[in-house]
This record gives C-alpha cells, sequence and structure tokens, in this order.
C-alpha cells in the first residue's frame, strides 16, 4: 500500500495543511507539531481567540466547562468540546471536529470533521477527513519494551525513529468501539474496522478488518 500522504489525507480538509511541507511519511509531522503550532498561531484570523497560554480557538467552537485544554493547541471553527474532554498539548483540530466525553487527545492532528467522540485515547496520530472512532477506541502509542516502532505490511517494515507513535488513520475510516489500534497502526481511505479488534499494521483503503484479523475488500 501507498503510504504517503497524497494516499491517505486529504489536505484541501485541512487549514493547517503546510504541516506536512516537505514531509514523506505521515508519521513524520509527529515531530513538528509543537513548533509548527507556535509559528502558525501568528498567522491566524481575527476570528480566533487565544483563550489561554498557547491555545488559540477558532469562532463557533463550544467547549464545555468540564474540559481541560493545555497548550500548544488549535481549535478549528464550529468544533465541539465536550464534557471531561481533556486536550493534552501539541494539538491541532481542524474544523466541525468532536472531541467527547472523557476523551485525551495528545500530540495529534485531526482534520476537519473527524470524530472522537466518547471515551476516546487519541496520541501521537494523525485523523483523516471525517475519520470517526466509535466509543471506547484507543489508539496505543507506546510498545511494551519502549523499543522504536515500525509500520508493518505485508512486504516491508519501515523504520520510523519513533518511540512514540501511535497511528494514521486515512479519510472516511471508521473504527468500531473498543478496538485497540496498536503503536505503528496505519488505516487506509473508507475502511472499517470491526468493534473489539486489536490492530497492527497496514489495514488497506476500501477494506474491512474483522476481529478475527480477516481483511476483506469492501463490494463496489
Amino acid at each position: 500500500m501507498n503510504l504517503s500522504v497524497s494516499n491517505l489525507l486529504d489536505l484541501n480538509e485541512f487549514d493547517a495543511r503546510h504541516i506536512f511541507d516537505d514531509v514523506d511519511k505521515p508519521w513524520d509531522v509527529l515531530t513538528k507539531i509543537n513548533s509548527f503550532i507556535l509559528e502558525y498561531a501568528k498567522t491566524l484570523p481575527s476570528d480566533f481567540e487565544r483563550i489561554a497560554e498557547d491555545v488559540w480557538v477558532g469562532q463557533g467552537t463550544t467547549i464545555e466547562k468540564t474540559a481541560l485544554i493545555k497548550g500548544p493547541a488549535i481549535i478549528g471553527y464550529n468544533c465541539e468540546i465536550r464534557h471531561c474532554a481533556y486536550i493534552r498539548g501539541n494539538v491541532i483540530l481542524g474544523n466541525h471536529v468532536v472531541v467527547g466525553n472523557s476523551t485525551e487527545v495528545k500530540n495529534a492532528v485531526l482534520f476537519n470533521r473527524v470524530q472522537v467522540p466518547h471515551f476516546n485515547y487519541v496520541s501521537d496520530s494523525v485523523l483523516g477527513f471525517k475519520a470517526h472512532l466509535g466509543a471506547g477506541v484507543i489508539t496505543s502509542n507506546l510498545k511494551s519494551d519502549g523499543t522504536l516502532v515500525k509500520v508493518k505490511d505485508e512486504t516491508s517494515v519501515i523504520e520510523t525513529g519513533l518511540r512514540k507513535f501511535g497511528a494514521i488513520i486515512g479519510d472516511f475510516a471508521e473504527v468500531g468501539c473498543n478496538a485497540v489500534l496498536n503503536p505503528g497502526t496505519i488505516l487506509g481511505r473508507n475502511c472499517v474496522v470491526y468493534p473489539l479488534t486489536s490492530i497492527r499494521g497496514v489495514v488497506p483503503e476500501n477494506s474491512i478488518m474483522k476481529n478475527s484479523g480477516e481483511i476483506v475488500m469492501k463490494r463496489p
């Protein structure tokens, strides 16, 4: 599977798309988020409000009183940051993004209209346009032995050089409730993951990952 940015993510659906300039693989942005936010914030339109130290929020976004947001973070237009959400720093949210009840997001990029609405953990990850995580979905970002994360597909192993790396989730991907995306997981565009699935490696676009580990292609 082609793991380039353009094959997984529609950059037209992300205002901060320039974070991907000169990036080979999409996970390479994970080390750039902090510095990019601090520079990009200087160019934000006047309808962004600085609500706390290094935290900027676009017009139309609602933030529940019980949510906690730590900078640096940029939250786009018309987002919903719901009850007990925890945005833990180094986070860029696109427009119309939902970060829901008891969801934690850290060092992550979420494109427009992403939904992580219930009890999710999203860390060291990139979620493409309209990606949706069911309740309880976890992006596990650290291997149990602490070694560097590798991306594995059927034919190759790619060294990422990253100790912490959760998942790259392509546009329109749908992940079922309580699935676990192990470190270095790549989900292609339009793929579906069954609930209660533990995933490691690459799931091709337009495919279905069953909780038995079987991958089948969607019917036309």
